[in-house]
């Protein structure tokens, strides 16, 4: 199990991400009381994102790997305190450029390898900072390999990579980019997302990521894509991680308040579904809960 975590520049900051009850953007000395908290309920990963201010954003997203960004500085901070723990970043524009694309925007159009060694700093900046594993969610051509050589020039050979491997433009990312700011400014995200139509591609994708290096295959949303997380499972020997995305848990989540299904009896046997159907690594908002009511029952 990982628990998301949104980190905010500041202190003392809890702020409810609306579209997402009772999940917060945090600010580093809450971001550590949440470590702790979920460390006691047996969660041990964890996967950090950042909300970055306008002000700091720029085409070419230099604050990813600036020595001052404050994401770089929470890892650091954290591995210092929780050293135990498996810390996963982010990798991709979309936090740090003006245009709220993945990559790299030019004439309305994302330039896939204008992108890779903007990719490559920031990998290697997370690397620095001490994050075990890396995230690419930028679904470009060629970034696990490109981002691989990086690595292993820096010495940063065990450093590992969770690939987003099978990325779908889905209508499920609501509330995390509500959270984060991050919504593109014009067009979307269909030129380099998946179609949602379109399972075979999974593989293709999957089999490219695994050749260039991917130590995990990451397949997002989860719920709703139960069958590409079998295929990958079935064909690849390396472990599957799904990502039960934000709008997935609010679905369920406001099912809940709303007195139409019971949250106590729903949550765990979605988890499960997303277990069931290969997944080795389940990122989730719910995972303390989930934690929390697989303790009660078999701790």
């Amino acid at each position: 199990m990982v628990q998301p975590i949104f980190l905010f520049d500041g202190n003392n900051i809890k702020d409810e991400v609306k579209s997402l009850p009772g999940t917060y953007r945090l600010s580093i000395d809450n971001v550590l009381k949440e470590i702790e908290s979920a460390l006691q309920l047996g969660i041990q990963s964890f996967m950090m994102f950042p909300a970055v201010v306008e002000e700091l954003k720029d085409k070419t997203a230099t604050y990813s790997h600036d020595v001052n960004n404050f994401y770089l500085k929470a890892a650091t901070t954290i591995k210092l305190r929780f050293p135990e723990i498996c810390l996963i970043s982010d990798v991709a524009m979309d936090p740090y450029n003006i245009d709220g694309h993945d990559g790299y925007v030019e004439n309305g159009q994302i330039i896939n390898d204008i992108t890779l060694p903007i990719l490559a700093k920031m990998s290697v900046a997370q690397a620095q900072a001490g994050f075990d594993l890396l995230g690419p969610s930028d679904m470009m051509d060629g970034r696990v390999a490109y981002i691989r050589k990086a690595l292993d020039e820096a010495n940063f050979q065990n450093t590992g990579i969770m690939s987003y491997t099978a990325k779908y433009a889905s209508a499920m990312y609501g509330p995390f980019r509500d959270a984060l700011d991050s919504a593109p400014k014009a067009g979307d995200k269909k030129t380099y997302q998946m179609n949602y139509a379109n399972a075979k591609e999974a593989l293709l994708e999957a089999q490219l990521d695994f050749e260039e290096g991917a130590d995990f295959l990451m397949v997002k949303p989860a719920l709703h894509y139960l069958d590409i997380i079998h295929r990958l499972s079935e064909n690849f020997p390396i472990p599957i991680a799904a990502y039960h995305v934000s709008g997935e848990c609010a679905m369920l989540i406001a099912a809940s308040q709303n007195g139409w299904i019971s949250y106590e009896k729903a949550m765990p046997e979605v988890i499960t579904s997303i277990k069931r159907a290969g997944a080795n690594i389940i990122i989730t908002y719910l995972a303390k809960d989930y934690a929390a009511w697989f303790k009660e029952r078999y701790c």
